[in-house]
């Protein structure tokens, strides 16, 4: 029969071997003919995982030319070219290409991630073709091409498995399952059974451990799990919290500006002043009341506090994602390699009634039966490194025993293995023969529920005791419900080998030993970095794709959940609307059996609601999350390209813990930005206050274009840029994360830059109207030198936003002393160099005059120190806490 393959059913796992052949028209035994195989390529198309069509690297520079802010400045740059200003025309113009150019590049690498994707198919398949196996190169494959899988191979597509021998996959990249998945041929009954319970199903990407199989390809390309992942990752990148702020700043400084400028050109215009002197100086004044420095601030800031996270092992991959840390509300982690540390291992042991947590000193009964049990009833090697290889769940059984000194060499040698009844999903269990000196001792391994009931007693420190199987069976459920993963362990001696290895007959008049309970343990650092969270009132949220228990029992352990909290499953959630989670969703600290998808719907849901969420992963599951989430933040060692290429962040070190380090680096970047902002908005303040209200007070323009410039370049520009190194605030991470919507002047901000720009412009004024009923024949020179120490005294001050400078210390950040030092030396110097007087319109200043230009420019300073006595003293503004 023909089929559409754009159309197929969704729920292959709800259906038998036979159905599935039939409904994709192929064999099972002999796979497509080769014919069937071309003309299905080409109605299903390649197998590969396509990308969205990706903009020209031209059009992408081009687009970094178009906000708002970058238009008025290479407006303004274009302006004052022309008519004479080319110095800072090319300043400008230089600023905005190198912002652009940066620009260009975060979005050129975000482009990458559907690159990353594609690396992760394997390359080449082994299908059934004709009756005859052959090799493929995986694109080739088509619905109804029987695939060949063995341990090593990565998945080449959604496969229905047809037939498998013990078959193991890790589907951890995929499902977040942090430990292989055995898989099953019987058919399943729950058509919305998440990924990681269709245990017929191999899944496209995910990568085969153990066994041999064949399976019928259901899926290829888009239409795979991992397609629908890539699916997801085409959406658009939005803007960071910074991005939004800088953005409505400039857009509305531009306006005022723009106003402010053409009532100054009038202003003089009526009063008789030449029309190109104040267009000249209206141009100049606008151009130095747009902070042009702003974005170049910010990318060095940005930059700065990137380099200082690579020697914290956090690799900034987009370098706007440093701030959006310091916005965080929520952090939504997986579970698996995480928070935890992706590797299985023994938690606790019971026997004979006794708990313990290792084996060491476990040479008396039951416990030495126990260790050897687990050393011996195991596949798992030793390699020449000593590292345990094999199967996670009997790499960390050998582990225990050889930490405890059991070491299975030894042992082996001791009791050398002669017949094995292998583990399948039937009986659950496994057993081992082994010589033991006249006899054969057997050694069983498996579920509770499957060894226990073929116990007749019990191994203990006295000899063999009668069984209570309900006290075993309570005692594994209780081990259970706190997430371990519980395997039983018991003996039986044979006289002699037996000819045949009959499991109902031989797996029976068991003797119990004891139980091991394994778990995918938390990182030893990751409770202490959940506390520092919930102290920055940053809220941890754990989504896994694990089981509920195992999921509980971590987060109890990291202090993500107390005590009854609730745990959301993907089932639940997918009973409710979006509306009805919404409402729920800030309540909920813990998620298990989630899929991709769903993991998206929580930061959406998390975002609706006005947060600020980090999501971070190590998984392929992980990438759309990582992506929409304000700041995806990727596991550099034990995480995938595609998470690492999705994301914001990477950490080097997999640690949770450095996720802290970050937001304590995002959180003071941020604050030196409002700083570096606060101090470049009050200096054009001033500067407009100092023009704007001469005219009007009957007094001459007071300062000339080349002032402004030489101001806005150089006096606003170096000690600005320093602000950039100032240290944290003290309690930076006592205080909750800022409000989502919070504007950037918060905080007494604005306030700040109206009254000290006042009283900035009123001392310049002041000192002008002075000198010129003194006589002085150089009151422009005066004026020009009190503007400019009035900003450096400025910027002393508001290093801190609470803290006195005194209390600070002078020089606690050096590169700003320095930069103050070295604009006071270029001040001095325009005014006592003679060959740069001509150029700067100056003239020098006696000492007498140079001594009233440091008193009165003193006084912003001072104004300034007290006003954070005020805030300090909880009179002022809205104080951070």
């Amino acid at each position: 029969m023909a089929a559409d393959f754009n159309t197929s059913p969704q729920d292959w796992h709800c259906l038998d071997s036979e159905t599935v052949a039939a409904h994709l028209d192929s064999d099972l035994h002999r796979g497509l003919a080769s014919q069937a195989a071309t003309e299905r390529l080409l109605q299903a198309g390649p197998n590969i995982l396509q990308e969205s069509a990706r903009r020209h690297p031209l059009a992408m520079l081009a687009a970094q030319f178009t906000d708002f802010m970058i238009l008025v400045l290479i407006a303004a740059a274009i302006i004052a070219g022309t008519i004479g200003e080319p110095q800072d025309a090319i300043a400008i113009v230089v600023i905005v290409l190198l912002n652009g150019i940066l620009g260009f590049i975060q979005e050129y690498r975000a482009e990458r991630a559907m690159a990353a994707l594609k690396k992760m198919t394997s390359p080449q398949a082994r299908v059934i073709r004709d009756g005859r196996p052959e090799m493929v190169d995986s694109a080739a494959l088509a619905p109804g091409d029987l695939v060949e899988l063995e341990a090593g191979n990565i998945t080449p597509a959604d496969l229905r498995l047809v037939h498998l021998a013990s078959l193991k996959v890790d589907e951890s990249a995929l499902t977040g399952e942090s430990q292989p998945v055995e898989k099953q041929l019987a058919l399943l009954t729950d058509a919305a059974a998440p990924l990681g319970d269709r245990h017929n199903l191999a899944y496209k990407g995910t990568v085969v451990t153990y066994g041999r199989a064949r399976g019928l390809v259901v899926a290829t390309g888009m239409r795979t799990e991992l397609g629908k992942i890539a699916a997801l990752l085409s959406g658009d990148v939005g803007k960071t919290p910074l991005q939004k702020r800088l953005t409505r700043f400039g857009q509305h400084l531009a306006l005022v500006v723009l106003v402010i400028c053409a009532i100054i050109f009038i202003t003089g215009w009526l009063r008789g002043e030449p029309p190109l002197a104040m267009l000249l100086t209206a141009v100049s004044l606008a151009v130095a009341a747009i902070p042009e420095a702003l974005p170049a601030v910010v990318t060095i800031s940005l930059a700065l506090g990137a380099a200082r996270m690579v020697k914290q092992n956090a690799l900034i991959r987009r370098l706007p994602a440093v701030e959006t840390l310091g916005s965080v509300t929520y952090i939504c982690s997986d579970k698996t390699g995480t928070l935890t540390l992706n590797r299985m291992q023994v938690d606790c042991l019971l026997a004979d009634g006794a708990t313990r947590s290792n084996l060491q000193g476990a040479e008396d009964a039951p416990w030495r039966e126990l260790a050897m049990a687990m050393a011996l009833c195991n596949d798992a090697e030793m390699d020449a490194g000593g590292q345990a290889v094999g199967d996670p769940t009997e790499t960390a059984l050998l582990m225990a025993a050889q930490q405890g000194g059991f070491i299975k060499m030894a042992l082996q040698t001791g009791s050398p293995r002669l017949a094995e009844i292998p583990f399948d999903a039937v009986r659950a269990r496994m057993s081992t023969l082994h010589r033991e000196e006249e006899s054969v001792l057997m050694l069983v391994k498996g579920a509770p529920e499957r060894v226990l009931p073929l116990c007749i007693d019990q191994l203990s420190s006295t000899g063999l005791k009668a069984i209570d199987t309900a006290v075993l069976h309570d005692a594994a459920e209780r081990l259970a419900s706190q997430g371990l993963r519980v395997l039983a362990f018991a003996l039986r001696r044979l006289p002699r080998l037996p000819d045949a290895l009959d499991a109902d007959t031989l797996e029976s008049g068991l003797t119990f030993i004891g139980l091991v309970g394994l778990i995918d343990p938390p990182r030893p650092e990751a409770a202490a970095a959940v506390a520092d969270c919930k102290a920055a009132g940053i809220i941890p949220v754990m989504i896994t794709g694990d089981h509920p228990a195992t999921a509980r029992a971590i987060a109890s352990r990291l202090g993500i959940i107390n005590e009854g909290g609730k745990v959301l499953t993907g089932s639940e959630l997918a009973q409710l609307s979006l509306a009805e989670f919404e409402r729920e969703v800030e309540s909920v600290r813990v998620y298990a059996r989630i899929d991709p998808a769903q993991k998206i719907k929580i930061v959406q849901a998390l975002q609706d609601k006005g947060e600020f969420v980090a999501m971070t992963g190590d998984g392929v599951n992980d990438a759309p999350a990582l992506k929409a989430a304000d700041i995806g933040i990727a596991m550099g060692k034990g995480g995938t390209d595609v998470a690492r290429e999705a994301a914001h962040m990477t950490l080097l070190d997999d640690n949770f813990a450095t996720i802290v380090a970050a937001v304590k680096e995002g959180r003071r970047i941020f604050d030196n930005i409002r700083k570096f902002v606060k101090y470049t908005m009050t200096s054009n303040s001033g500067e407009i206050w100092t023009i704007f209200l001469a005219p009007f007070l009957g007094l001459p323009i007071p300062l000339l274009p080349i002032h402004i410039l030489w101001i806005n370049l150089a006096t606003d520009g170096l000690p600005g840029l320093a602000l950039a190194s100032e240290r944290a605030e003290p309690r930076v991470m006592q205080r909750p994360p800022r409000p989502p919507a919070e504007s950037i002047f918060a905080h007494g901000m604005w306030q700040h830059i109206l009254w000290v720009g006042l009283l900035m412009g009123g001392v310049v004024l002041l000192t002008q109207t002075w000198a010129i009923r003194s006589g002085a024949a150089h009151w422009q020179s005066m004026v020009f030198t009190v503007l400019t120490l009035s900003q450096l005294g400025h910027v002393l001050a508001i290093r801190s936003e609470r803290e006195s400078l005194f209390t600070q210390g002078v020089m606690s950040n050096a590169m700003l002393i320095y930069a103050v030092l070295l604009t006071f030396c270029l001040q001095m110097a325009l005014l006592y160099v003679p060959w740069l007087n001509p150029i700067f319109k100056t003239e020098p200043l006696g000492m007498d005059e140079l001594a009233l230009c440091l008193a009165a420019s003193s006084v912003v300073f001072f104004g300034v120190e007290i006003e954070k006595w005020m805030v300090r003293r909880g009179w002022l503004y809205a104080p951070q806490k």
